[in-house]
């Protein structure tokens, strides 16, 4: 089922990476997301470390109606070298181009224990990790779907 509304000309796609570990802080893991700021619906993701290819990950993991939309993140570099020039932008915290996405992973935190930072309930399989986030976004997708479409 596809939970993603489609995307439109205008469309702006806020980049950013939250830090969350597997067994021990040692194994860190990095969710990587794009946010469509109009439809406030996660349109991609990733699930890596903080190197550019995790960033290519994530452009690849964007559906084509949401490609070649201008995208906004933080100076992270992997960001630059992974997204188109004439689309993607890099931007201070104090610019709010990211306020969105960055609001989002206090919601993902909220919702879900395993992201917590101290918590007693972290995850302890990178299998169930990547599940229980890959369920979180779907409902989560899911739930802004069909408030939009039932308006």
């Amino acid at each position: 089922m596809d939970t993603l509304l489609p995307g439109k000309n205008g469309d702006v796609l806020e980049l950013d990476e939250l830090w969350s570990f597997v067994g021990s802080k040692a194994q860190q893991l990095w969710l990587w997301v794009a946010l469509c700021r109009r439809t406030r619906q996660i349109v991609g993701w990733t699930l890596g470390d903080r190197s550019l290819q995790s960033a290519a990950d994530l452009r690849a993991s964007l559906p084509k109606g949401y490609r070649g939309r201008a995208t906004r993140s933080d100076y992270w570099d992997a960001y630059a070298a992974a997204f188109p020039a004439r689309t993607h932008r890099s931007c201070g915290k104090a610019e709010g181009e990211t306020c969105h996405v960055e609001r989002w992973f206090g919601t993902l935190r909220a919702r879900t224990n395993r992201l917590v930072r101290r918590a007693y309930s972290f995850s302890k399989c990178a299998e169930n990790h990547l599940d229980a986030i890959h369920l979180f976004i779907t409902n989560y997708n899911l739930a802004v779907q069909q408030k939009t479409t039932a308006r």
